[in-house]
């Protein structure tokens, strides 16, 4: 209370007294009473990218009848493997088989008839060819007097009407050929309608899903199954814009699963598609998988290693302002006392830090966390972060 009331008393000393305190404090500043955490180097630093995604098969066929009719049969069922050719079901084909029996008829019939005309041509040629030699005997024989031109007339017109004769077969079988190639083909047609009611596996595969039993009246066109092949399953991935650029086909991934997420399934990048879609900024990857469940549409984490580096200065992302994706403002030590610099910046690891490019003074260190009292200038003590 007395060095109070001297304070009052005495005002000047009062503001003395405050100077004094306040040049105490700058001076604990400057000699350094924060204490920052810097980056070190750090060596052989994976760098990667996630990816959210799916498992998906690269092959794969929703297969059904190319006509409409009544299930009769059905011989896979979803998880089946099947091979080329295997029947898969059948629809009633009663109806079919009737008229394929009424076209083989007509075509039986045809065939009939094509013999048939075809024979009335080589006996109506063979009467006009004797019909001719006759009427050439009996010219030669009006010239000697032993038959009359009326003889000879008579010869000559029954040589012509044989000759109309076969012009008439010829004729007739040239229309039996047709009304048979028309029946042959309307048999082919009924044939193929036939084999449509059996439905068959295009390749070897796998049946993912079955969408109807048996009894179901389908459609022409209608999905009954859908079958994959387990040789191109792979994992679609969704990887953001900012990040796909280092991504490159025959990277190595990583792949985690849903129902299995202990385990690690190894990949590899083998496509990327060259759009990105509109609306999400995602790029699609696809990552093979051998070793993965065939569990068609299971979401899957990816993780795909990018590159590799060494003796790289990160920095966490939560320690730069103003980052715009290359560049940044983040607080350096610079012999012993801090700084504000705009320091360019490289890869990303998976866990946020960011690969200092460029911007840092030849022994500067980078603070990697932001603490109270940082200020341009001022004096600090400084300890390794964790690499």
């Amino acid at each position: 209370m007395k060095v109070v009331a001297v304070l009052r008393a005495h005002p000047r000393l009062a503001v003395a007294l405050a100077l004094v305190l306040a040049g105490l404090a700058v001076g604990r500043m400057a000699l350094g009473g924060v204490t920052v955490e810097v980056a070190v180097p750090s060596h052989d630093v994976p760098i990667r990218v996630y990816g959210l995604g799916t498992i998906e098969a690269k092959v794969s066929s929703k297969i059904g009848f190319a006509v409409a009719g009544t299930l009769s049969e059905l011989h896979a069922d979803a998880g089946d493997l099947v091979a080329r050719g295997q029947v898969l079901g059948r629809l009633d084909d009663a109806e079919q088989r009737a008229k394929v029996a009424a076209a083989r008829a007509q075509y039986d019939k045809a065939m009939a008839q094509s013999t048939s005309a075809r024979a009335i041509v080589a006996k109506t040629a063979a009467n006009r060819a004797q019909k001719e030699r006759v009427s050439q005997r009996r010219r030669s024989l009006v010239a000697s007097g032993t038959v009359s031109e009326e003889t000879f007339g008579d010869a000559h017109a029954a040589a012509i009407s044989a000759g109309a004769d076969a012009q008439a077969a010829n004729a007739d079988v040239a229309l039996a050929l047709a009304t048979l190639a028309d029946a042959r083909a309307q048999l082919e047609l009924n044939e193929v309608l036939l084999a449509r009611h059996t439905l068959t596996a295009p390749y070897d595969g796998r049946i993912s899903f079955r969408s109807r039993e048996l009894g179901s009246v389908v459609a022409p066109g209608e999905g009954i199954f859908t079958l994959f092949d387990p040789e191109t399953v792979w994992v679609l991935s969704y990887v953001d814009e900012t990040l796909a650029g280092g991504v490159a086909v025959g990277q190595d991934a990583e792949v985690r699963l849903r129902s299995a997420p202990a385990r690690r399934f190894a990949g590899r990048v083998v496509r990327i598609d060259i759009e990105s879609d509109r609306t999400t900024e995602e790029r699609k990857i696809y990552v093979a998988c051998a070793e993965c469940p065939q569990h068609l549409g299971e979401q899957a984490e990816v993780v795909i290693d990018t590159a590799r580096v060494d003796g790289a200065i990160l920095v966490p992302s939560t320690a730069i302002e103003g980052f715009d994706g290359r560049q940044g403002l983040a607080w350096v030590v610079e012999n012993g006392r801090l700084a504000r610099r705009s320091l360019s910046f490289g890869h990303r690891t998976l866990d946020g830090r960011l690969e200092v490019a460029g911007g840092l003074a030849e022994g500067a260190r980078v603070v990697t966390r932001l603490v109270s009292g940082l200020a341009e200038g001022r004096s600090v003590r400084t300890h390794d972060a964790s690499p």
